[in-house]
């Protein structure tokens, strides 16, 4: 889906659409949450790592041997903590041999700013394609703080994937990492709200990866 924006990349399968309006659901719970949300970053997936390089191998197939491709090249997933550890999963069962490092981060109720807790990745990631990965990317801070921190690093090659993105979060990208493309499944231009939630979105993903707030109206 095309948008007004050069770094944004809004994946509008049928399939994404559907278990997105799940997530939605305040009658979703953390089960069913994390379940769909390891499906649709397996989804999505498939298009952020369309571009990873691959090699001719040769093997023995049933009949013959062949020659065949085989990707070539390692990638590491960065969850943004807590929230991101939901979409790891999904994304290794693509690729098990994967690499994952972790961003600890949280947002200052009263500036809304980044605040680290905690950095590590794999030694060799800046060798390769980084996924960052976070369900909510509203004001952005985050996503761009750990952005920052990846390339003090020295990673190059930086992509970031969410479920839920705001038009303020992409702006900020845009303005201190252009060359970071986002790659998103829902995409709202609306206004957030005075906690910097997108008012379309589920809520905290944090709290519902976790099951440490239920937003069910039914359950007391």
């Amino acid at each position: 889906m095309e948008t007004e924006f050069k770094n944004l990349t809004v994946l509008d399968h049928p399939l994404i659409k559907h278990k997105v309006s799940h997530l939605c659901d305040v009658h979703t719970g953390s089960k069913e949450f994390n379940e769909i949300l390891n499906e649709l970053s397996m989804l999505m997936g498939y298009e952020v790592l369309r571009d990873l390089k691959l090699k001719e191998v040769e093997i023995q197939a049933p009949l013959q041997k062949i020659t065949t491709p085989v990707v070539a090249e390692d990638f590491t997933i960065v969850p943004i903590l807590r929230a991101g550890l939901g979409m790891v999963d999904g994304l290794r069962r693509l690729y098990p041999t994967c690499k994952v490092g972790h961003v600890g981060l949280y947002r200052d109720e009263q500036t809304l700013e980044a605040k680290e807790y905690y950095f590590k990745i794999p030694v060799d990631a800046p060798q390769g394609q980084v996924i960052v990965v976070d369900p909510a990317f509203a004001t952005g801070v985050s996503a761009v703080a750990a952005c920052d921190l990846l390339k003090k690093a020295g990673c190059r090659q930086i992509k970031f994937m969410c479920v839920f993105s705001a038009k303020q979060g992409v702006e900020l990208m845009l303005e201190h990492h252009p060359d970071v493309q986002i790659y998103t499944a829902n995409y709202s231009d609306k206004p957030l709200n005075e906690k910097g939630y997108i008012l379309t979105a589920a809520g905290d993903a944090g709290d519902r990866v976790c099951g440490t707030v239920s937003y069910n109206p039914d359950k007391k």
